[in-house]
């Protein structure tokens, strides 16, 4: 039962149940990020390139081996095709590209509210005003004060 209960303490702790949550966040934006990219700043990037999908770019490497192949066997049959599928490469390092500056940019906001934040805490009051003198201290001030016009 040691076990059992240690388990749930260490599950139900604040810092565990707040990286579930920005897992689970971070999944959702990961995928707006991949939306943003394929969907958005990939097709005009597609057309300015001349019609150029990034995911259908692809190196046939049978028809390499085949052409190869023919050279010595005049009658070998061809391959099953088989792709080096660079583009579908290149789409992810633009995808990780734009997900690491829109992350970095969040962490960016984020630490400059949490400076804000920080910095109205830390602003000094205002002084108290001081405190109003007690019996004592008035009585003392006027036997100071009659002492002072005895002289």
């Amino acid at each position: 039962m040691g076990f059992l209960k240690d388990f749930k303490t260490f599950a139900l702790k604040g810092n565990v149940m707040d990286m579930a949550v920005g897992v689970i966040i971070g999944g959702a934006f990961g995928k707006i990020v991949t939306s943003l990219v394929n969907d958005i700043l990939m097709p005009p990037i597609g057309m300015l390139l001349g019609n150029v999908n990034f995911k259908d770019l692809k190196v046939n490497l049978a028809a390499l081996k085949d052409a190869a192949v023919s050279v010595v066997n005049e009658g070998a049959a061809p391959s099953e095709p088989v792709y080096w599928n660079y583009g579908a490469f290149i789409q992810q390092i633009v995808d990780f590209t734009i997900l690491a500056f829109c992350v970095f940019l969040l962490v960016k906001f984020m630490t400059r509210l949490s400076n804000l934040k920080k910095k109205e805490e830390e602003k000094p009051a205002a002084p108290a005003a001081p405190p109003a003198p007690s019996k004592e201290e008035v009585l003392l001030t006027e036997i100071r004060d009659l002492l002072k016009e005895k002289k």
